[in-house]
C-alpha cells in the first residue's frame, strides 16, 4: 500500500474520531447548561474535565496528522 493511500485512510479515521469527540463535547454542553442554570454545580466539574480531555485528544490527533503530513512530504 502506498504512503499516500495510507495517509488517506489515516485521515479518514482521524476525521471520524474528531467528529465523535465533537459530538460528545456537544452532548456534555447540553448536560452542563441545565445543571448550571439550576445551580447543580456537582455536575459541572466532571463535564468540564471530560470536555478538556476531549480537547486534548483532538489536539493530539491534529498534531499527529501534521507530523504524518510533514513526514510524507519529506520536510
Amino acid at each position: 500500500m502506498s504512503l499516500r493511500r495510507q495517509g488517506t485512510t489515516l485521515f479518514g479515521a482521524v476525521l471520524a474520531l474528531v467528529a465523535t469527540a465533537v459530538v460528545l463535547q456537544l452532548w456534555l454542553l447540553t448536560v452542563a447548561m441545565p445543571a448550571l442554570l439550576s445551580g447543580e454545580y456537582k455536575t459541572l466539574v466532571p463535564a468540564a474535565a471530560a470536555s478538556t480531555a476531549l480537547l486534548a485528544v483532538n489536539a493530539g490527533l491534529l498534531r499527529f496528522v501534521f507530523h504524518f503530513d510533514r513526514d510524507v512530504r519529506g520536510e
